[in-house]
């Protein structure tokens, strides 16, 4: 084997790795943009507002029971009276 052959071959080589990652990143590009896609239509809340949902409907619970509790009151004394 000759030293030019061996120059060429590692020429090839390299250019082959540079072409793969080129590739790579362009399917890596599109990967993500895919992804992106899916989770756009997919109407999916961040966690900062399902944990301000989630605080909102416990106090509403609460406020619920609450008022459930004055009626039984008011009723019970209604019932009485």
């Amino acid at each position: 084997m000759s030293a030019k052959w061996i120059d060429e071959a590692a020429e090839r080589i390299v250019a082959a790795l540079k072409l793969i990652g080129e590739i790579r990143a362009g399917a890596e590009a599109e990967a993500r943009a895919a992804i992106a896609r899916a989770l756009d239509a997919l109407d999916l809340v961040t966690r900062e507002e399902f944990e301000v949902t989630r605080a909102l409907l416990e106090k509403t619970r609460k406020e619920l029971a609450e008022l459930e509790r004055r009626v039984a009151a008011l009723e019970d004394t209604h019932a009485e009276g």
